[in-house]
């Protein structure tokens, strides 16, 4: 995987700029360690990094055809059937890259050209005989692409970091902002930057760029439709869609694993790929999965029904990898807080972040990429709220229900200015309105719908985006086959009756990967991404707290009423938490984690 950056400047001579690129492209090295490159001309600049998954000696960037020059950060899973396709068109390739072939692809069809990708991808093309820049990104939003619209032209890049390096990019923090942080902190507004004046790609959607205008526009959209398939026929299909994209993700020009939790989504990946690579007369798959110190002996609860280590076991040795636990001591937790909050660029989920960076970073070690069961919860119904009557009834967010939100510790005249409730509402009933409506469904399917459509298009982006920027923080291309946008689009039709046959969670895939698992993985009920359950991290975020009262500069306080949290301190009460897993530290880590940002990243507030 890469990571792309550039500037447009219809003003500026930009082949003068060149060091400016560089300093841009040089923040995502992290994403590309492998090979850099930058390309100027009088208007647009881009600029490089790789990570050589595919075509290793022939897949360079930014790479040229005639006067179209592109940056591309992605992996297209139908680049060969594309490619046989452009070649009966007429067209003649130099390399082996999915590069060229979305090159040429957008040679052949102009932006229509997305609209034929199976993959993750988000990248730039600049077309120099109509003067236009492209912006690009996947059907699910599962690669990160950012963008910044100034006087005279754009910025853009895989990470605000990226458009943060720009001299002309200021890191600043406004009414919405806050709003994104502390109001809607698990799952932010889609499109937003957080930043001001920074925008995020939307999923399924490309920007164009000329002189001007700019105008955003969607290439991909769910749409409703009647599903006729009987339960059966429907169990076939997903189990073939799920299979076909599982093996279209195996190609790899590098080493290549799996990561397995012991869940049904991690466990179907991994032995669907194990079953490929088996037919291919390849070697058995690896997998990794992460644990802490004393997991085991902890309680069960709503979200951890118990520890994932039996599970993974069953699974390894039912499905047959070659399997590593990583087991992460408390105090590497707290040495990799920093590095977590530079590769996300903003405050994010505290030590469940730590754990998967370091997780990741093991990983990295003998692999460069990585299968994931992501995104399974989202596309057959699994979370919590999709079966708790009381949330699906709730007029909000439904993993909102019931909860509070850091915007409680907002200091009143902050509170007044960004009104979260407000804020909170209006993004709700803009994401419903989204919802694409089924004419004559009943009311209790319609609102099912609805609570997909949540999941889909609110929650999900910024859960692949965490994975996505912690896993290439280390250099890890992480890819996600439950995010098949076939599948996805066949799913989406599928009624609530047969995705959740006799009311079990995410019966429908259950059933149709039952034969690849031992019964007590295929049954398992959810049960969350683990956090540490041990006592050291707690105090040592309890204790920075205090520092940070003891500071009359903290800057979090600018923000957060100070005598809101001594209170709490002082009661042992725990801190609203951005997640909506039960986790008493959460609220403390977003406490600290918002100061560190604002002092690592000179967050100006306006």
């Amino acid at each position: 995987m890469c990571g792309v950056t550039g500037w447009l400047d219809w003003e500026t001579d930009l082949r003068t700029r060149g060091p400016v690129v560089e300093a841009m492209a040089e923040t995502l090295a992290c994403r590309g360690p492998d090979a850099a490159g930058t390309w100027l001309s009088r208007h647009a600049a881009f600029g490089h990094r790789r990570l050589s998954v595919i075509d290793l000696e022939g897949g360079a960037q930014p790479l040229q055809a005639r006067e179209t020059v592109l940056t591309y950060n992605g992996e297209l899973y139908n680049h060969v059937d594309l490619r046989r396709e452009l070649t009966g068109l007429g067209h003649t390739f130099r390399t082996r890259s999915d590069t060229e072939v979305v090159l040429r692809a957008h040679l052949e069809w102009g932006a229509d050209a997305p609209r034929r990708f199976n993959g993750i991808f988000a990248y730039a093309l600049w077309d120099g005989t109509a003067q236009e820049l492209l912006l690009v990104r996947d059907h699910l939003g599962i690669k990160p692409l950012y963008w910044h619209a100034h006087a005279t032209g754009v910025l853009f890049g895989s990470e605000p970091k990226a458009v943060l390096a720009h001299p002309a990019f200021r890191a600043e923090l406004d009414a919405e902002g806050v709003a994104e942080l502390f109001a809607l902190p698990a799952a932010p507004t889609a499109g937003h930057g957080l930043f001001r004046g920074l925008r995020e790609v939307r999923p399924g959607h490309l920007v164009r760029v000329r002189r001007s205008v700019t105008r955003e526009s969607r290439y991909w959209e769910l749409v409703s439709r009647p599903h006729t398939d009987d339960a059966e026929t429907t169990r076939r299909t997903v189990r073939e869609l799920l299979g076909d994209a599982v093996e279209r993700q195996l190609m790899s020009d590098v080493p290549l694993c799996t990561l397995l939790s012991g869940g049904v989504d991690s466990s179907a990946i991994t032995a669907l790929a194990a079953r490929a690579r088996e037919r291919a007369g390849q070697s058995k798959v690896s997998s990794f999965s992460v644990d802490f110190p004393g997991s085991a002996d902890r309680a069960p609860d709503a979200w951890r029904t118990g520890a994932d280590a039996p599970f993974v076991q069953a699974a390894a040795e039912h499905i047959g990898t070659l399997h590593t636990s990583v087991v992460i001591p408390d105090d590497d937790l707290l040495q990799a807080r920093q590095a977590v909050l530079r590769a996300r660029d903003r405050p994010g989920w505290g030590e469940m972040d730590a754990s998967l960076h370091l997780l990741f970073r093991e990983v990295r070690r003998r692999s460069t990429v990585a299968l994931s069961g992501e995104a399974a919860d989202e596309v057959f119904g699994g979370y919590p709220y999709f079966h708790d009557p009381a949330a699906r009834a709730a007029d909000t967010f439904p993993w909102l229900h019931g909860r509070t939100t850091p915007a409680a510790l907002l200091r009143p005249e902050v509170r007044a200015e960004v009104r979260p409730e407000e804020y909170t509402a209006e993004q709700y009933r803009a994401s419903l309105a989204g919802t694409p409506a089924l004419p004559g469904e009943s009311g209790a399917d319609r609102r099912v719908r609805e609570l997909f459509h949540l999941a889909l298009t609110r929650w999900l982006p910024p859960l692949l985006e965490r994975v996505d920027r912690v896993s290439m923080s280390v250099g890890l291309e992480v890819r996600v086959p439950f995010c098949d946008h076939r599948l996805v689009e066949y799913v989406w039709n599928v009624p609530w009756a047969l995705k959740a046959p006799d009311g079990r969670p995410k019966g429908l895939l259950r059933d149709a990967v039952r034969d690849l698992l031992p019964a007590e993985v295929a049954d398992r009920p959810k049960s969350g991404y683990p956090s540490t359950p041990a006592v050291r991290y707690t105090q040592v975020l309890t204790d920075r707290a205090h520092d940070l009262l003891a500071d009359p500069a903290a800057p979090v306080f600018d923000l957060v009423d100070r005598d809101l949290v001594r209170r709490a301190l002082a009661e042992g009460r725990t801190l609203p938490s951005p997640r909506t897993a039960p986790n008493p530290v959460g609220g403390l880590d977003h406490l600290v984690q918002v100061d560190e940002w604002l002092r690592a990243y000179r967050v100006g507030l306006r």
